[in-house]
């Protein structure tokens, strides 16, 4: 038996014994890696997402990507084939730092590291934007920036203001790779700053969670994320009373699995292969 084969064995890949799918009325997905990668369909997703619907199943798409906008991410998915509820189908990283800003720091002004998009998102959920003279720093995935714009965020992080970070995430993968994500400009800012973000929202923290199950009207119990990230997708359903479900088709692979803190109720090559489970 090879290494492989064995891996697949020891955590029973495409395999649901103890019908676990079948008790979960209410799917979180991650999507880059996990049922798209840039503009394509991973094979199988529509189908998933088709049989989630006629089986009376309720489902989200939770990114921790916050370089766009949610309506950035809803015509996108309409562009290729797929209309959803922007209001209760789609959950970013923004969405909960938005939320969490106005519940810990309401009306405090703050220095956003993002996109132009995000930030006009932002502000449209009632958060003060001040470049010049913030009382709380927050950075998101920023692919648009200059460098002046990093000295001007590490500058206010040695100053010692509240630091936030939309989510962890290392890379975003893409159909070519994986680019640099918002968790290694936070390698970069502590490495000049010596901080690191004071709270993190998106995935695997409670936060972003806890936003997802009010906006989906739904029981721990009877929920889960599905994801290609161990630390951020898998573990936020673990470490939240959800169920966490492990999928091949992104960042982490199946030899991650042993040196992993992260114990996946389910694995599957990719949520195609989850269908005949339902």
């Amino acid at each position: 038996m090879s290494e492989e084969e064995r891996l697949r064995e020891l955590y029973r890949v495409n395999r649901d014994p103890e019908k676990i799918l079948k008790k979960i009325r209410n799917f979180c997905l991650d999507m880059d890696g996990t049922v798209y990668l840039d503009s394509t369909w991973i094979d199988g997703a529509t189908d998933f997402l088709a049989a989630l619907t006629a089986t009376g199943r309720k489902y989200c798409f939770m990114t921790n990507n916050s370089s766009k906008s949610a309506d950035i991410y809803v015509e996108k998915l309409m562009n290729m084939g797929l209309s959803i509820d922007p209001e209760r189908q789609l959950i970013t990283s923004g969405h909960a730092t938005v939320s969490y800003l106005r519940r810990v720091f309401p009306g405090k002004r703050v220095y956003l590291f993002g996109n132009p998009m995000v930030k006009m998102e932002f502000m449209r959920g009632g958060i003060l934007l001040d470049e010049e003279d913030p009382e709380v720093v927050v950075t998101s995935f920023c692919t648009s920036f200059h460098y002046r714009d990093l000295c001007r965020l590490c500058d206010l992080v040695r100053a010692g203001l509240p630091y936030v970070a939309t989510h962890p995430d290392y890379n975003c993968p893409t159909k070519t790779g994986f680019i640099p994500d918002i968790g290694s400009l936070s390698a970069y800012v502590e490495a000049s700053t010596g901080r690191k973000p004071d709270k993190v929202v998106g995935k695997p923290e409670s936060e972003i969670i806890d936003y997802a199950l009010s906006t989906l009207g739904a029981d721990r119990e009877e929920t889960c994320v599905i994801g290609d990230r161990l630390y951020t997708d898998v573990k936020s359903g673990v470490n939240n009373g959800l169920y966490g479900i492990f999928v091949l088709s992104g960042e982490a692979q199946l030899e991650d699995l042993p040196d992993s803190p992260v114990r996946p109720h389910l694995v599957f090559d990719s949520v195609k292969e989850m269908i005949p489970f339902l």
